[in-house]
């Protein structure tokens, strides 16, 4: 008895503690401002994905919709909205939080960093959205780079950008982002 008292004391205190993780917000963006994102697709490099960007009301919040076609023909495949962070104070920042609902396909997080040099090099976090909106926390530390000659972790005070991106196969996009942004 003694023993499943503790065991359930273990696990109360976990819940309290994971609950409070990435708790504080170092930056947030809820689009009220929709001239600080850009949409960029494939086609910069060649590619034939479709896509855009729209702003709507839902519920009374501004969000963020995602949508069009990624191809993966003309070595392409992806289409993305991202916005720069250059003068934000993210030394704090162990996490990036998303808000987010769409088509139930796996869409990705893309960091860039000015330790970056090329266009193409990125560090991603892929998540999973259902119909209804969710709150996911990708630990910056969970970040894969995309390649060789980038460091493999992420100093959170080096990070230039942050995108939201439909990427790597052929699909139909459509998330909708309620607010993105970091927390400690």
């Amino acid at each position: 008895m003694c023993q499943k008292i503790t065991t359930n004391l273990l696990i109360f205190f976990f819940i309290i503690m994971t609950s409070q993780a990435f708790a504080n917000p170092v930056f947030i963006d809820n689009f009220q401002d929709s001239t600080k994102w850009t949409y960029i697709a494939d086609d910069v490099m060649g590619g034939v994905s479709k896509g855009s960007i729209t702003y709507a009301i839902d519920a009374g919040q501004p969000v963020a919709i995602l949508s069009g076609n990624v191809s993966t023909e003309n070595n392409g495949g992806f289409i993305q909205v991202r916005r720069s962070m250059r003068g934000m104070d993210l030394k704090a920042a162990q996490a990036v939080r998303i808000v987010a609902k769409g088509n139930n396909e796996k869409y990705f997080i893309h960091l860039r960093t000015n330790r970056m040099f090329m266009p193409w090099q990125y560090y991603q976090a892929e998540f999973v959205v259902e119909e209804t909106y969710k709150e996911f926390i990708l630990p910056i530390s969970a970040f894969e780079k995309s390649g060789f000659f980038i460091p493999s972790t992420i100093v959170p005070d080096t990070i230039i950008s942050l995108g939201f991106v439909a990427f790597g196969r052929d699909h139909q996009a459509e998330l909708h982002v309620k607010e993105i942004g970091f927390v400690e």
